[in-house]
């Protein structure tokens, strides 16, 4: 990799449950190399966790503030966080 490794949570609201979402910011996430998960929320938000190099994931964030055709995102929470190191790929976490 050789550049800094970084973990961010990041909670996204909007219309972003029932259009595809999770599975954009899986393809999303797993094009670059990225390690984490993404899950629905009760609340009607999606939270990703994800982890790598802090250009790409800063890259993949702008994405995720895009989404897919049909989604709509109205905010994005960023929180950053230290590495873990304790996911590989990236994931759709069903519960």
């Amino acid at each position: 990799m050789g550049g800094t490794l970084v973990r961010a949570r990041i909670r996204v609201s909007g219309r972003v449950q029932g259009v595809g979402y999770r599975a954009f910011a899986c393809d999303a996430a797993s094009d670059r190399g990225l390690s984490g998960g993404v899950r629905n929320l009760d609340d009607g938000r999606v939270e990703v966790e994800v982890e790598g190099e802090k250009q790409t994931v800063e890259a993949f964030i702008e994405r995720l503030r895009a989404g897919p055709r049909l989604s709509r995102v109205d905010d994005l929470e960023l929180c950053w966080e230290s590495p873990t190191g304790q996911q590989s790929g990236f994931h759709i976490w069903y519960a």
